[in-house]
């Protein structure tokens, strides 16, 4: 069972988290739809390699990652993002493309788009595709530490405000 890692360390920490069962999804939007959770709270974890190393990048799932933005936030010289084969291996316990984004648990960094911060919860895939957990968003900020940047691409209404 891939969340049991997840879960026993949850557990371990005293967190309290929902875990919800779903018919097979490998999308953020297929996810939200089947269990009517809006796509900017799915927290979608997207492997990059960054000057070569292996990190995480979490964002909302329904928004993508500015690779421009990232290199320039952590002023490195490479950012890539990385296809499923290469990093299958990171995850040993759990479906490809399911990982949670608990790098602590896989010995990886966690970089966190800024606008995952404002939500009361987050919810993320929990090592399958079959099962989301759910919750808060500051126990996740307390437990994994994660680096806080902007990472996102601008959608043409944020690029106007911020024109304006």
């Amino acid at each position: 069972m891939p969340v049991q890692r997840l879960k026993d360390f949850l557990d371990k920490n005293d967190i309290q988290y929902i875990l919800i069962s779903h018919s097979r999804a490998y999308t953020a939007a297929a996810i939200g739809a089947i269990t009517h959770i809006p796509g900017k709270v799915i927290a979608k974890t997207v492997m990059v390699k960054l000057d070569g190393k292996l990190a995480m990048v979490v964002v909302p799932g329904s928004r993508h990652v500015n690779l421009g933005a990232l290199k320039s936030a952590l002023g490195v010289n490479s950012a890539l993002l990385v296809t499923e084969p290469e990093f299958a291996d990171a995850f040993p316990d759990c479906e490809v493309g399911a990982m949670p984004p608990f790098g602590s648990l896989y010995g990886l960094q966690v970089y966190v788009d800024e606008t995952l911060t404002h939500d009361e919860e987050i919810a993320f895939n929990a090592g399958s595709h079959r099962e989301l957990m759910r919750m808060r968003y500051k126990d996740f900020e307390q437990l994994e530490n994660p680096t806080v940047i902007d990472v996102v691409k601008k959608t043409t209404a944020e690029l106007e405000r911020m024109a304006g």
